[in-house]
């Protein structure tokens, strides 16, 4: 007997093949000394997506979050790439609704306030994308990868 999926995992499932769609053939680039900090808000989705992701951007370090006391802490640590909000997470904020894993500190923000904190923490010239659609997210990333700095492994 085969087991059925449920409208959450099929929804996964469908954003997870979006993802792969921006991938465009033959491109091959080694981003193996560049570093992603992911804020998302679906625990699964950034355990799918870390798995998925990385050979998707030539060898990328990429590190998922799904609330701030994680980011927050993550983002003071060391330098990194690129700092991406997930497309969840761009959806509540587009719906003028909280992304949830806020805290105390975060609570209301949206990603207005997440991208003053970031540069305050990572600098002025620090790589930030947004997108809503899952299909964006591997072109995007690829751009900003190109214009990023090297990561900084001082942890």
């Amino acid at each position: 007997m085969t087991e059925s999926k449920g409208p959450i995992q099929s929804a996964r499932d469908q954003m997870m093949g979006e993802i792969a769609e921006g991938v465009r053939k033959g491109e091959s680039i080694d981003f193996s000394a560049k570093s992603i900090l992911a804020r998302g808000c679906d625990p699964q989705m950034a355990l799918r997506a870390s798995k998925m992701m990385p050979p998707l951007l030539g060898g990328v370090e990429l590190i998922s979050c799904t609330d701030d006391e994680d980011f927050i802490a993550k983002l003071r640590a060391r330098t990194w790439s690129v700092v991406f909000f997930a497309p969840g997470a761009c959806r509540y904020n587009a719906a003028n609704r909280q992304i949830p894993g806020a805290n105390a500190h975060t609570s209301g923000w949206g990603l207005a306030e997440y991208r003053l904190l970031v540069r305050r923490h990572q600098g002025e010239d620090i790589q930030i994308v947004e997108t809503t659609k899952e299909r964006e997210i591997i072109p995007l990333l690829k751009s900003a990868l190109l214009q990023s700095r090297d990561s900084s492994h001082d942890d």
